[in-house]
């Protein structure tokens, strides 16, 4: 079982966790599952933006605790290298993948879970959305799957540790304030599905090169990422989506980008 479900509509590709009754836990299967599935998105020309959802009223409530949390005591320190190194592998490949990936969150987001979501591009919250980095509730370090890196950028160093050292929950609200939800909205799946539609829609090889330099430029300097950004927008310069815009403006209409 993977631990997810797959569906494509008008180039929106929807993951949906699942497993309700507890609240969309994430296996060894499934972490690997959805690693190789956002990997393989990589070249998949039929998807051009990805939401990432949960059943039942939740998002997710992390590595398991029956399946992950008990068979983890019992490994061998390579056998634990090689299940950390792979939690982290899913967050490089949904960074990886090509596409904005949008985090639909409703109800519990804790965890491996709280990850894919900062791992996502853009996260719409509900109102009952409580996230939260549980790590050292269970005696590790919150540096978990990248989140010593990832969590600062979004909501600010000083934020990032506190919500890391005391893995307390974070609520819809706050998580808006500091900058974690992009927005809160009633109908969070509907409002993600339109949402990807849109950048679906809009110049797919830019929204990939957009995605790409912001990852990229993470740990570079001003001048390296301002020349970087100099050769990522002349070779965007050269497709013919950029030359569909400039013929719709002469033409005074809307332009329709084919991703090319």
């Amino acid at each position: 079982m993977s631990g997810f479900r797959w569906e494509v509509r008008d180039g929106v590709g929807f993951v949906r966790l699942i497993g309700a009754e507890r609240k969309n836990p994430l296996t060894f299967a499934s972490y690997a599952a959805l690693r190789d599935h956002f990997r393989a998105l990589t070249y998949d020309d039929t998807v051009d933006a990805v939401v990432i959802a949960g059943e039942g009223g939740n998002f997710c409530s992390g590595g398991d605790v029956r399946d992950i949390i008990g068979p983890l005591t019992e490994m061998t320190m390579p056998e634990l290298l090689r299940f950390t190194r792979m939690t982290g592998d899913l967050v490089k490949a949904i960074k990886g993948c090509g596409k904005p990936v949008i985090a639909a969150v409703d109800g519990v987001c804790v965890g491996a879970g709280a990850m894919i979501a900062t791992a996502s591009d853009l996260r719409l919250g509900s109102p009952r959305a409580k996230v939260a980095f549980l790590f050292t509730r269970v005696g590790l370090a919150g540096c978990d799957m990248g989140a010593c890196a990832m969590l600062p950028r979004i909501v600010g160093q000083g934020r990032a540790a506190e919500l890391l050292y005391t893995g307390r929950s974070m609520g819809a609200e706050e998580g808006e304030r500091w900058g974690f939800f992009n927005s809160v909205v009633l109908d969070v799946e509907g409002e993600a599905a339109e949402l990807a539609a849109s950048l679906a829609s809009g110049p797919n090889f830019a929204h990939a090169m957009t995605k790409t330099m912001l990852d990229q430029e993470w740990d570079m300097s001003l001048p390296a990422a301002i020349e970087a950004e100099a050769q990522a927008q002349a070779i965007c310069m050269q497709t013919a989506d950029f030359e569909r815009a400039y013929r719709a403006f002469l033409a005074k209409e809307r332009p329709v980008f084919e991703g090319d």
